[in-house]
């Protein structure tokens, strides 16, 4: 019972504490008007008194009154020391990053990457139930997961192929985002890979933002085959002097075709040229940056979780006390004391001289 008691306490105060002395000033005034003594008539005589008070005793119910008027003082008092029951809470405020996801929609998407030892039937099957999908597929799926991981941040995409397209500035509104990831394709901008350009245009859209920590993350399975105002290397450096980060993954493995048609069917055509390892981690590497190297969707799984760790969102979680004022409630008690003890008075306990 006791820990009942502690725990209905738990926040409870008294804004004005010092009212609450007036309560010794009504306790005096009480019992001086009960201990008074009555006016008295000296006569030289007072059997007649006695015999006519004879079995008659001390009437307490007209001390009711006075009681009444006494507990709605004590009442208003407490009232005017504003009690409080405090509960504590958390505000969290996050601190988002500016994310632009640069994602290669060059031809070489469309290629699928088959693990060693899987027969031709078994890659067909695997194609019909879903298990293989086009290096394009399982990236904007992957993406987009990662992308619903970071509600806090404002994130863009920029697509490129020979050359860079803008398909969302950097943004909190990631249903928008999300569905512009959701309608890329590969092939739709060309089929060459121009690094450089991409970069230096995400550079371009995160060099202003006001957040503390920017971030460009390069999606390619190619290699740099386009010759820029810029190199790639130069677009990194220029991210250095802003302060961004870039981290790059490349996509895709040795062991991959592209499914066309043939005048003898459908043929899986084999898949050359890979990223350039090197350019990449020197990329990642002159803004202090990662280079990730992935084949197929597990993996890129894995380097989007190790991302998502590398870059937490800043959460404050300041602390704060609301209190609910207990005050007022208590005066409109006191009030209807006080009417009570008037009608008592003067209705139902009146005093004859």
């Amino acid at each position: 019972m006791i820990e009942n008691i502690s725990d209905m306490l738990k926040g409870f105060r008294f804004e004005s504490p010092w009212y609450l002395l007036l309560i010794l000033l009504f306790m005096a005034l009480l019992i001086f008007v009960i201990n008074r003594k009555k006016p008295v008539l000296i006569v030289p005589w007072i059997k007649p008194f006695l015999s006519s008070n004879q079995g008659r005793k001390v009437n307490y119910s007209l001390l009711i009154p006075i009681i009444v008027y006494f507990i709605a003082s004590i009442l208003l008092t407490i009232a005017l020391a504003k009690p409080q029951k405090g509960i504590e809470q958390l505000r969290q405020k996050a601190s988002g990053i500016d994310i632009m996801l640069v994602m290669d929609l060059s031809g070489s998407m469309q290629a699928i990457d088959i693990p060693p030892n899987m027969t031709s039937r078994e890659v067909r099957r695997a194609l019909e139930e879903g298990v293989l999908k086009q290096r394009i597929d399982y990236s904007k799926e992957e993406i987009q997961r990662f992308v619903k991981k970071r509600p806090n941040d404002r994130i863009g995409l920029e697509v490129f192929a020979p050359k860079a397209y803008l398909a969302s500035p950097p943004t909190m509104d990631h249903a928008f985002l999300l569905a512009h990831i959701r309608n890329v394709s590969p092939g739709i901008v060309g089929d060459s890979t121009n690094i450089a350009a991409p970069i230096a245009s995400a550079v371009s859209r995160l060099k202003d933002a006001s957040s503390k920590r920017r971030v460009i993350v390069l999606f390619t399975d190619g290699s740099n085959n386009v010759n820029d105002r810029i190199s790639p290397l130069q677009a990194a450096k220029l991210a250095k002097m802003y302060n961004i980060t870039i981290y790059t993954v490349g996509l895709g493995s040795n062991n991959a075709f592209v499914l066309q048609n043939t005048p003898l069917g459908a043929q899986f055509v084999p898949v050359y040229g890979q990223f350039d390892e090197k350019l990449m981690n020197e990329m990642a590497s002159i803004t202090g940056g990662r280079y990730f190297k992935t084949a197929d969707a597990e993996g890129l799984k894995k380097v989007l979780g190790e991302i998502d760790k590398l870059e937490k969102t800043t959460v404050e979680s300041p602390r704060f006390v609301d209190y609910s004022e207990y005050g007022p409630k208590i005066a409109v008690i006191a009030i209807f004391a006080l009417i009570l003890g008037f009608i008592a008075e003067n209705i139902f306990f009146i005093k004859t001289p």
